[in-house]
């Protein structure tokens, strides 16, 4: 089966956040919750890079591995899903992952702030696909349906990737070369421990 990854190309980056718009409306996630989230570098400066950033579906995820009641699983596709049913909402995972990618639902004092909610890279959850149940807990499940996540497919500059992994290393390799120079990849190495080789 294929490895599904993202890869957000900086260079192409505009900062029109209709990645964010997408993801937030296709799962009607509530206001305070962004599953994606555009962030800039260097911000007026030259340089300046904007990444949109979101769960980087890692190989080796830290948010698993940290989890006192395993609630993060892997699916055949390699996606790092978690079980809302299992989660007690410790907050282990918001600490441990490098992308800032679970988040709590509400602002409060421990225990009242709910169960995390992470990117699902619209595979929904382990509900049945598709499933009232499943959409209220985790969104739409675009995967079930043959379709890629929402935010990749609504990005005008497709700075935004989403796919099998070796498919998207061989588009960013050919822009890299078109560009002739350096990578402007973000967050690849950092989730999935190997390079794109150009």
């Amino acid at each position: 089966m294929a490895r599904l990854k993202f890869l957000c190309d900086a260079d192409r980056c505009i900062e029109c956040n209709a990645c964010v718009t997408a993801c937030k409306n296709e799962h009607e996630v509530p206001w305070g919750i962004n599953r994606r989230r555009v962030v800039t570098i260097n911000d007026g400066k030259p340089g300046e890079r904007s990444i949109s950033m979101a769960c980087m579906h890692c190989t080796d995820a830290p948010c698993a591995a940290v989890c006192p009641t395993n609630c993060f699983y892997f699916t055949a596709d390699h996606l790092v899903l978690h079980d809302k049913d299992t989660c007690i909402g410790c907050g282990y995972c918001f600490y441990a992952c490098p992308f800032g990618a679970p988040q709590y639902p509400r602002v409060g004092n421990f225990g009242g702030r709910g169960k995390m909610d992470k990117c699902t890279y619209c595979a929904g959850g382990p509900q049945q696909d598709n499933s009232a149940v499943e959409y209220i807990q985790y969104g739409s499940n675009r995967i079930a349906e043959g379709k890629l996540p929402l935010c990749a497919e609504m990005c005008s500059t497709k700075a935004l990737l989403a796919g099998d992994g070796e498919i998207i290393a061989q588009i960013y390799r050919e822009r890299v070369q078109r560009r002739g120079y350096g990578s402007g990849a973000w967050g690849w190495r950092t989730a999935y421990r190997e390079t794109v080789n150009v």
